[in-house]
């Protein structure tokens, strides 16, 4: 695993520049706070021919080097998908609120999920909003979540629904250790709207509170064999 990306990155409000070098990136899955919706979201991954997980929740520790900021990235083939995700940063001991999007290959991931996650970058937005050493987080149950693919809605609604950044790191930690350094989390995702993954080409994210600054993303996939 290297640690030779750095993420330029702005602090929403007070325009401060934020350098972060991710010592670790982990994308943690099924990490919705009530088994109902993890049940679903394992009904749509075996839709696909995706197994269960041994575990839930689970971590996949990844390169950080797959993290990209970029507007455009590059995919193996025309099957992968993104989501949009809360993603927890700390850096320099304190804690920072990102967006960003879990793209992956799906035909891989019938065979291998964290093969299939590693296969394909994982883009995040330029901006956070900033938490604090403090990982209480009570503003947790105001943030929503929406994503539009091709500029049809993919997902919408409240990342409350998911176990809160605090309990995830608390199992990460547990699960597949940690450092003092920098570290990016993917937090989870919401269901489908439709139920149903979509391969699209443009993908738009939002995450914030229904009030106040909301962080966005928007990139296009270009496959690997179009980009050559």
């Amino acid at each position: 695993m290297t640690a030779g990306t750095t993420l330029r990155l702005t602090v929403a409000g007070s325009g401060e520049r934020l350098p972060v070098r991710p010592e670790r990136l982990v994308v943690a899955g099924y990490t919705a706070a009530d088994e109902a919706s993890v049940a679903r979201h394992i009904e749509e991954l075996a839709a696909i021919g995706v197994p269960p997980p041994p575990a839930v929740p689970m971590f996949y520790p990844l390169d950080p080097d797959l993290l990209s900021t970029d507007a455009r990235i590059d995919v193996p083939g025309p099957a992968t998908s993104g989501e949009v995700e809360p993603v927890l940063i700390r850096h320099r001991g304190s804690y920072f609120l990102e967006v960003g999007s879990d793209h992956t290959d799906r035909v891989i991931e019938r065979h291998d999920i964290a093969a299939s996650k590693a296969a394909c970058p994982k883009p995040v937005g330029g901006s956070v909003l900033e938490i604090g050493p403090d990982l209480s987080f009570p503003e947790w149950h105001e943030v929503q979540a929406s994503c539009a693919v091709d500029g049809q809605p993919y997902q919408e609604g409240a990342v409350s629904s998911l176990r809160h950044p605090a309990d995830l790191l608390e199992r990460m930690t547990a699960t597949v250790g940690d450092t003092a350094g920098d570290l990016v989390m993917f937090c989870g995702t919401l269901a489908l709207l439709g139920g149903t993954f979509v391969h699209g080409d443009s993908w738009s994210l939002s995450l914030g509170p229904a009030a106040g600054t909301r962080l966005t993303h928007t990139y296009t996939t270009t496959t690997m064999r179009e980009s050559a």
